[in-house]
């Protein structure tokens, strides 16, 4: 344990309460750590969970104290706020030192951990390399930015023991508060533009904080489709890669076809066909090609990891099959907040689909531009539907190269689709922006639009 922290003597602020905050704040005062917490909401959430919990812990609620942060010696910072917050930034000149949930379990845990990011496909990837160790006898940890907040795997640890391995998925806001990772593997799956609005509209910027998962790592796995996902690394780092194409050497990974069949490729060795694996669309098998890099630098066994992938059936939300009606099937791809995630499920569903797609999308943009999407809009989609904050700007976008309906939500838009879709088609919902302009989240969203699908369905039939 470092002891730095576990010291009693710094003087602790956790900013923000939220879900990572109150993880934040039960490990603190499980470990006897003295802390205060700071959340610029009048009643934030998860405040009588903290109350209950915690005792007698500090609360100070309202605008963000610049002197008072100063004042600090580590400040533990919620994801979801800025760096560039006034105060913050005004501490961070002061000296003070920030960090996040992800340092902090770093800072603690002695297993390897298998780090994971990307604009696309993390929580998938994630997902799958869990199985795959889990599959080989492993005791495996998952969490970070998906499911279990990393510091509640901790507090596991002083019930139950350290695991053998820990899987995160970590954000670009995660990694600009960790310094501490030395990941066993690492991986940028890939990278496209997002959360623009965090980065001011800076694709180098946050480029640079996704680069942050490489300091440190034994191996690095990177995407040969995606230039960006790359780094300059010391020479011992071990280095593996996956793409689309055929594998450039004995170890990589990749795809090749065979007598008409699809194969995952290790170098020249055909590992399982395409057919075999439950999810479909091109993004999926890159991110089982990724899952198994990963494992494969981390030293799962391939019989394990390939047995995982024929068992895996996919996240809810991304790339869900809803049900299928009259030749027509749904798909819920809500999970698709920013413009590469759409264009992945476009192209991954509209390379195989006998038909075309119809589109809905929309919500709050984050800033980024949509022109991305126009060649797979062009090639593969039959008409969008656009809803949303963003929507008149996405029907702009798109309006010279594919029909557009405009709608105010999503009962509306289901509505829409079945009416616009021919048998064959595919009606997806990939929004290619944030829900939070309508929903509570991307899982509320994808809810949605699963209950209207699913009513209008029964309505047919009724």
């Amino acid at each position: 344990m470092s002891a730095q922290v576990i010291s009693s003597d710094r003087s602790r602020i956790v900013i923000g309460l939220g879900k990572t905050g109150l993880s934040c704040a039960r490990w603190l005062h499980q470990a006897g750590l003295p802390f205060r917490i700071v959340d610029t909401r009048t009643n934030p959430p998860g405040l009588a969970e903290l109350q209950a919990v915690c005792p007698g812990i500090d609360v100070i609620c309202g605008p963000l104290d610049a002197e008072l942060l100063c004042q600090a010696d580590e400040l533990i910072v919620s994801p979801g706020l800025s760096l560039k917050e006034p105060a913050i930034a005004k501490a961070i000149a002061a000296g003070v030192q920030v960090i996040g949930d992800i340092e902090l379990f770093c800072r603690e845990v002695t297993a390897p951990i298998i780090a994971i990011t990307g604009s696309n496909g993390k929580s998938t990837v994630t997902t799958l390399v869990g199985l795959m160790a889990a599959q080989a006898g492993v005791d495996v940890g998952v969490g970070g930015n998906i499911g279990t907040p990393v510091l509640d795997m901790l507090l596991a640890i002083q019930e139950q023991g350290e695991q053998e391995l820990y899987v995160l998925e970590l954000s670009s806001f995660q990694l600009e508060t960790t310094y501490s990772l030395q990941a066993v593997t690492a991986t940028i799956l890939n990278i496209t533009p997002d959360h623009m609005d965090r980065y001011d509209n800076s694709i180098v910027a946050y480029h640079r904080a996704k680069q942050r998962i490489y300091h440190g790592c034994h191996g690095l796995v990177f995407n040969r489709d995606d230039p960006l996902t790359t780094a300059l690394v010391p020479a011992k780092t071990k280095i593996l890669s996956f793409g689309t194409g055929v594998p450039h050497n004995l170890e990589d990974f990749g795809l090749m076809e065979a007598d008409g069949v699809q194969w995952l490729m290790c170098g020249m060795e055909k590992l399982l066909p395409v057919s075999a694996l439950k999810v479909c669309g091109l993004h999926n098998y890159t991110n089982a090609l990724a899952a198994l890099a990963l494992g494969s630098l981390a030293g799962l066994p391939m019989a394990a990891m390939l047995d995982a992938l024929t068992q895996f059936t996919g996240l809810p939300h991304r790339c869900e099959w809803v049900t299928s009606n009259n030749g027509v099937v749904w798909i819920n791809d809500s999970k698709a907040t920013n413009t590469g995630a759409t264009v992945a499920a476009i192209d991954g569903l509209g390379a195989e689909l006998q038909g075309k797609i119809v589109l809905i999308a929309g919500g709050d943009g984050k800033g980024a531009s949509f022109d991305d999407l126009k060649p797979s809009v062009q090639r593969y989609v039959r008409a969008v539907i656009v809803l949303g904050k963003d929507g008149p700007r996405l029907a702009k976008t798109l309006q010279n190269i594919v029909a557009i309906h405009t709608v105010s939500d999503m009962g509306t838009a289901v509505s829409k689709a079945a009416e616009v879709a021919n048998a064959g088609d595919i009606v997806l919902l990939a929004p290619a922006c944030a829900s939070l302009d309508m929903y509570n989240s991307f899982e509320h969203r994808g809810q949605i639009f699963c209950q209207h699908v699913n009513k209008y369905v029964e309505n047919l039939h009724g």
